[in-house]
């Protein structure tokens, strides 16, 4: 837009980057941002700065940390038999919020998606089988997509030739959730991975 001053224009770009942000919520963001105070964008661009300079990955689980290693890795309370694997980053703080494990985790920065290249050397595996002990439980916390399942199933071959416990997380229906709207691969997963009551 020409009516638009470059350096408004170049903010509604970089907005609209992020994830779930689309060129109309970039613009309402831009604007705002414009129309407050000056202390508001002084600190939005503060606490950007101060998270790329302080935020880095755990040497252990490669979660993000500002302390190396992490504070549930430091944890002498958590239980280091119990190895959540998750996908990225983000998964850990979706299963800190519940307060219903405690254990620790690892993070491999992705998924396996031969298409794109990206094999087990892309991924944090090496990582995982170094922290291995004779007795570990691990629990594959992959997303449900293709990938999320590929990377699941290559887990499962390479850990199950270990000394350890490979368990994938229960899926199915969601509490609330009616039958008539469930798609019907989640009815089928519900049907296979169904419990004794």
């Amino acid at each position: 837009m020409h009516s638009i001053p470059k350096s408004l224009d170049v903010l509604i770009k970089e907005f609209s980057r992020l994830p779930g942000i689309g060129y109309k919520t970039a613009q309402r963001l831009a604007f705002f941002i414009l129309n407050s105070k000056y202390d508001l964008a002084l600190n939005l661009s503060n606490s950007l700065k101060t998270l790329k300079e302080r935020i880095k990955h755990c040497t252990k689980c490669h979660g993000i940390t500002e302390i190396d290693p992490c504070i549930i890795c430091s944890d002498i309370k958590r239980n280091d038999s119990l190895i959540c694997v998750v996908e990225n980053e983000y998964d850990i703080f979706i299963f800190e919020k519940t307060n219903a494990f405690n254990g620790k985790y690892h993070v491999l920065g992705g998924v396996l998606s031969p298409l794109d290249g990206i094999g087990p050397e892309e991924i944090n595996v090496k990582s995982l089988l170094d922290r291995l002990k004779a007795g570990m439980e691990i629990i594959l916390a992959t997303n449900s997509s293709v990938e999320g399942e590929t990377t699941a199933l290559y887990l499962s071959k390479i850990l199950n030739e270990k000394d350890v416990s490979v368990s994938r997380l229960a899926r199915g229906i969601p509490i609330g959730g009616d039958l008539e709207y469930l798609d019907d691969a989640t009815l089928i997963r519900a049907m296979e991975g169904r419990t004794s009551i």
